[in-house]
């Protein structure tokens, strides 16, 4: 061990948050309807850690408060530093709460019943590099004890959805980085969990990946998992989630829909045909004589990223051929449920849970 180096921050041990903890897991197993669509619930989640003399060192998250319902694609946005990643460590069971209360689908997050049921893909791809997609897959579907033949035709499928079957026997060691996170999306879908959470899925990929793992993402949605998507890419989240928290020095700083947050009740726009010169004048003396002084017309512009996939759609009707991955296909079958409607609030089927756990952190 060199002299001097720093020591990695450690757990601050209170008998409050131990109480709150214990008291969590004994709470009552008998499943209730009102709480039956709730699939993360955070009450006062808080996490100190301390340095080797077990002085309370960083507050990386204070008084967290969390709602996620089943089939909803949740936002969790922040700077960095802002308690993303260790909230989402709470919420895998890879960290223990300093203090508050944490239901993840019903039950602790240690519940082992509970890991069977979760997708997790991290900020950074963590894969053999020697080993294929095809053997990664294979690798994960085995730790979670799926029968060959089953194993064999979900690998298929999430290789296709992927767009990656012409490359399955590659290493992934040689594979871009945006191939790699694909290969890592279809990891975290392989035991067809209820609850998918994403550490920026998008990271790395080009504008055309990216729009195709964005529509995986809201076709799982609709068909009722749960997603929780923590990303730094703003535009995501509005194409994507139903409600968005906002955090910042370890709390949620802001939560609701995207409409709720982005709303400017201070202006109104009004979209038409192109208008003549003598037209805008001629609204302009409207607004006046009503008292209203301020008004900008401008030409509406296309979003970047529209104009960038229709290029590579027409190259791609042209023959033209790309050495990477390629087009992904529709949402494997072993994954797809009844598609609902988009609603916020929306509920999945329901599933015969352990929502005890969650009756106390509603009922507190």
């Amino acid at each position: 061990m060199t002299g001097g180096a720093a020591q990695p921050p450690r757990e601050e041990p209170t008998m409050a948050g131990v109480a709150e903890i214990d008291a969590g897991r004994a709470a009552s197993t008998q499943p209730r309807a009102d709480a039956a669509g709730i699939d993360i619930k955070c009450v006062a989640l808080r996490k100190t850690f301390c340095d080797f003399w077990m002085r309370p060192r960083v507050r990386a998250v204070e008084g967290v408060d969390l709602e996620v319902r089943r089939g909803q694609v949740y936002g969790l946005l922040g700077p960095n530093g802002s308690g993303k990643t260790t909230t989402i460590k709470m919420l895998l069971g890879l960290l223990a709460p300093t203090g508050g209360r944490i239901a993840v689908l019903g039950r602790h997050p240690r519940h082992v019943a509970t890991k069977k049921q979760v997708g997790y893909l991290p900020e950074e791809s963590y894969l053999y590099r020697f080993l294929s997609a095809r053997e990664t897959l294979d690798y994960y579907g085995r730790l979670f004890r799926i029968p060959r033949q089953m194993r064999r035709e979900r690998i298929d499928m999430l290789l296709e959805m992927v767009g990656l079957q012409a490359v399955e026997h590659r290493p992934v060691g040689e594979f871009s980085k945006g191939m790699q996170r694909r290969v890592g999306l279809a990891q975290s879908l392989i035991n067809d969990p209820q609850l998918l959470i994403l550490d920026e899925p998008t990271s790395g990929m080009d504008p055309v990946g990216a729009r195709q793992i964005k529509d995986l993402i809201a076709d799982l949605g609709r068909r009722g998992k749960t997603v929780l998507l923590c990303t730094h890419q703003l535009s995501d989240v509005e194409d994507l989630c139903d409600r968005v928290a906002i955090m910042f020095g370890g709390r949620v700083r802001a939560e609701g829909t995207c409409d709720q947050l982005l709303a400017e009740g201070d202006f109104t726009t009004l979209r038409t045909d192109s208008l003549s010169p003598a037209v805008v004048e001629e609204i302009r003396g409207v607004l006046t004589r009503h008292g209203i002084g301020h008004l900008d017309v401008e030409q509406p512009r296309r979003r970047l990223e529209s104009l960038f996939l229709e290029i590579v759609d027409k190259a791609r009707l042209e023959g033209l051929q790309t050495s990477g991955a390629r087009s992904g296909g529709t949402v494997p079958a072993f994954l797809r449920g009844p598609v609902r409607e988009p609603e916020p609030a929306a509920t999945g089927p329901a599933e015969a849970v352990d929502t005890g756990l969650i009756d106390s952190l509603v009922r507190r």
